[in-house]
């Protein structure tokens, strides 16, 4: 049990996908202004990474590694169907937020169809197969993953509201403010490497 806790704090804090494996920026960066949007995506990507890693897991252990149902190596096609898998949870996402709230599927826009190339979900799922975690594993690392992600973007999402109420120089305005504290947050995450080594 204590393996599974520390697997979740290290994809949470240490291993963050945002900011200290730099996947998944664009999503990141764009509903990142205001933080209904920033909740809404955070829930989409939670729902997403955890049953995508899940579904994943099951698809490359009993059909495209050699011991499945073929029999035969179909690793090399890994990347295809995952990618599919992800795009099918994303279009169930967007089809129930379209119906419930409009508005938030209004203020997602295209950064919720990009949920499905989004490199961090596709990231997890890759690292799932790559790491050999049992499917337990595979679906907390997921959930920690996008529990990371969430916080990461709330986080970012406070930050930048309270900066867009403040009066920064010109200069910096709007992107480079954003990139900037982007930065700065990320440093405070990678003093958390130490924490768990995984």
């Amino acid at each position: 049990m204590e393996k599974y806790i520390l697997l979740i704090i290290s994809a949470v804090l240490v291993n963050n996908f945002v900011l200290t494996r730099f996947l998944g920026i664009c999503p990141f960066l764009g509903v990142s202004k205001k933080l209904p949007t920033a909740l809404g995506m955070c829930a989409a990507i939670v729902f997403v990474m955890t049953c995508a890693s899940a579904v994943v897991w099951l698809i490359s252990r009993f059909l495209l590694e050699p011991a499945g149902v073929f029999h035969t190596d179909l690793t090399y096609l890994q990347t295809i169907v995952f990618i599919l898998v992800i795009a099918a949870f994303v279009q169930f996402v967007e089809m129930i937020i379209r119906k419930f709230s409009p508005g938030l599927y209004k203020a997602l826009g295209i950064y919720l169809p990009l949920i499905t190339t989004n490199c961090a979900v596709l990231g997890v799922a890759v690292l799932n197969v790559q790491k050999g975690y049992n499917l337990l594993a595979a679906t907390l690392f997921g959930f920690g993953a996008a529990a990371g992600f969430s916080l990461a973007l709330i986080i970012f999402t406070g930050l930048r509201e309270k900066i867009d109420r403040s009066n920064p120089p010109q200069a910096f305005r709007g992107t480079a403010i954003a990139l900037l504290t982007a930065g700065q947050l990320s440093l405070a995450f990678m003093g958390f490497a130490a924490l768990i080594k995984m």
